[in-house]
């Protein structure tokens, strides 16, 4: 098979593990004989820093002409206490996914079993998780008109009826695929953009009738998510409730250097780690990069279809866990020195059992 791959780093330790994750889709296609090719952009703070534009149109065409996009991770410091910045990292991001009409955000909430231990929460709690989270990505308030004055400011919540088809759909056909289970979430007691949201839900869920429904308030559903992780299987919920939500589920798999995510729709695919840039571990060659090897898995079975390819990276990143080599984020007390490794240390771990 021969492919163009996109390689976005972004900012932070997205340049660290990205690179990880490119050698991981070079040792794949050696081994399978694939013939992957690769191209770099910027994107974010570094892509203010060359060009004034956290989303230059160089990008985005090299985005649009891609097979599939291994992406790392926009923001920086230097942003977040100034609320007067007219210019972002994160407009970039926001831009790329409307752009290339990703609508889609699956988060595979993995839970290996090497890293019961490193959750705060109890492994007999844990132990058995499997959950598949579905957030819209292009609508809600990130994307609503904004309004800010001296005194005041606001974010419209909105969403639109085919905006909610869409990725409930994707959302439903995932769960005839595994559990036939499907939890939505909303907040439909209070907002009226959940009540639409709830509405379509339930009248898509006509049409599949073998999935069993349940609709939660994003309040419940954190609490649940913590209480009783098992009872999720597919999850459907808007990009901020989303946003939240699947950050909070990395406590489930111990890190979030460990939650791969795929963000689809109507083009080119993008993959990357939830985790952000993490500028105080950045250069500094502690970043966990299992999270971007796993989003590599991803790219390699929605964007290409090659499942025995992802399940060899996926095999790797296991094999690794269980010979007892961590990073930092996920060592305990228990862990030896010498087999706390650094990110490129444990990506070569991860390459020589592919």
């Amino acid at each position: 098979m021969r492919k163009h791959i996109l390689v976005v780093p972004g900012d932070g330790i997205g340049q660290e593990v990205t690179q990880v994750g490119k050698k991981v889709l070079e040792r794949v296609a050696e081994k399978f004989g694939h013939d992957f090719t690769y191209d770099e952009a910027l994107i974010g703070h570094v892509a203010i820093e060359a060009t004034g534009d956290p989303l230059p149109e160089e990008t985005l065409v090299k985005m649009r002409s891609s097979d599939a996009i291994l992406f790392g991770a926009v923001g920086h410091a230097k942003y977040d206490n100034d609320p007067n910045a007219k210019v972002r990292p994160e407009q970039g991001l926001l831009k790329m996914r409307k752009e290339l009409g990703l609508f889609a955000n699956l988060r595979p909430i993995k839970l290996f079993d090497e890293l019961l231990a490193s959750s705060s929460i109890k492994p007999e709690i844990l132990k058995g998780s499997d959950i598949l989270f579905f957030r819209e990505l292009t609508g809600d308030v990130y994307f609503g008109e904004k309004k800010r004055t001296k005194d005041s400011a606001s974010d419209l919540m909105i969403y639109h009826r085919y905006e909610v088809e869409r990725i409930a759909r994707k959302a439903f056909d995932a769960a005839m695929t595994r559990g036939k289970k499907l939890m939505s979430v909303d907040k439909a007691n209070v907002l009226e953009s959940s009540r639409l949201w709830r509405e379509v839900v339930q009248e898509v869920s006509k049409d599949y009738p073998e999935v069993t429904v349940e609709h939660q308030f994003i309040d419940a559903a954190a609490m649940l998510l913590i209480k009783d992780p098992k009872r999720f299987d597919v999850v459907v919920l808007g990009n901020l409730f989303g946003d939240i939500l699947t950050d909070e589920a990395s406590q489930i798999a111990g890190s979030m250097g460990m939650l791969a995510s795929a963000s689809i729709g109507e083009s080119t695919g993008v993959y990357e780690p939830i985790h952000g840039s993490a500028h105080d571990i950045a250069g500094k060659n502690l970043a966990n990069p299992m999270a971007s090897v796993l989003s590599a898995a991803l790219l390699l079975d929605i964007s290409f279809g090659l499942k025995e390819e992802s399940e060899a990276v996926i095999s790797a990143v296991d094999a690794v866990l269980k010979a007892g080599f961590r990073t930092g984020d996920i060592a305990d007390e228990k862990t030896p020195k010498e087999m706390i490794l650094g990110t490129q240390e444990i990506g070569e771990e991860i390459l020589k059992r592919i």
